[in-house]
């Protein structure tokens, strides 16, 4: 029996006013939200500039907490259309920094939230200048529309973090990034596709759009099923909203032909907890 539901992924290029940005966001939510997507993904840090290019301390100034004005205001956001919604921001929590996704039930409340693990430090990514390592695990989270996980930009090229939100009953993975050049386009493609297969679980990756000072953003968000095919071709590289419409119920179908998880051997894989190199 299908169970069909649409979800949606926010293409925004972010600028250095934040007010700008948070009303941008509410007004290409409220778009998804008339296309009757349930489940709506913004795209990383998506409240500010891509700071990380470099290293600055004065940005440690654009952080806020969760109380503060951006979560505040998407979740007035998330009641208002009575849909979930996933908004990445750069967080500061008891005097540490965290690029986190908040998770926003349709009602306004903080469902819960993801901290990015995997921190990359690389040119123009100097995140571990800014980000401490996420240390709440990988959440699942159920929401009215299905149970969802998160996974943040560098994340996916690590396939643990699928494999445990699937274990944990993961639906949906949403995968917010901010990613430049579009030349690497097909390693996250490649990526993303892998991850949906080996765990059966549908991913929508979205990315950043915009030209910075340092690096350009080049959009083309796309979903993929649990068999790994996409749903549709990626997207463009402008501002606005990506919509995918899926079925839950083929989550089951294609687990029962394609058995990874029935068939996994975790007795086997100590060496992955023994080696440190």
């Amino acid at each position: 029996m299908k169970k069909t539901l649409k979800i949606s992924g926010i293409q925004l290029f972010p600028t250095t006013d934040k007010e700008k940005n948070l009303s941008k966001a509410a007004m290409l939510i409220e778009l998804a939200a008339g296309e009757d997507a349930k489940i709506i993904s913004l795209p990383q840090l998506f409240n500010t500039r891509w700071f990380p290019a470099s290293i600055d301390k004065s940005n440690l100034e654009l952080a806020e907490k969760e109380d503060g004005r951006a979560i505040t205001f998407v979740r007035e956001v998330a009641a208002k259309h009575g849909v979930v919604l996933i908004a990445p921001i750069f967080e500061e929590d008891d005097g540490k920094y965290y690029n986190t996704a908040f998770v926003i039930g349709p009602d306004g409340n903080i469902i819960g939230k993801y901290r990015k693990v995997h921190v990359p430090q690389l040119p123009l990514w100097e995140e571990r200048a800014y980000f401490s390592p996420g240390d709440l695990g990988f959440p699942v989270f159920k929401t009215p529309f299905g149970n969802i996980g998160v996974q943040i930009c560098w994340d996916i090229f690590f396939p643990e973090g699928f494999r445990i939100l699937a274990l944990k009953g993961a639906q949906i993975v949403f995968a917010p990034t901010a990613s430049a050049f579009e030349h690497s386009q097909k390693k996250w493609e490649r990526a993303i596709a892998a991850a949906a297969h080996a765990n059966g679980t549908f991913i929508f990756r979205l990315n950043r759009v915009g030209k910075e000072e340092k690096q350009e953003f080049y959009g083309r968000s796309f979903c993929v099923g649990p068999d790994g095919e996409f749903l549709e071709k990626p997207s463009g590289s402008s501002e606005g909203v990506v919509l995918a419409e899926i079925d839950l119920a083929e989550l089951a179908t294609v687990r029962n032909e394609w058995v990874f998880l029935k068939d996994r051997r975790p007795e086997e894989y100590k060496e992955i907890l023994e080696s440190t190199k």
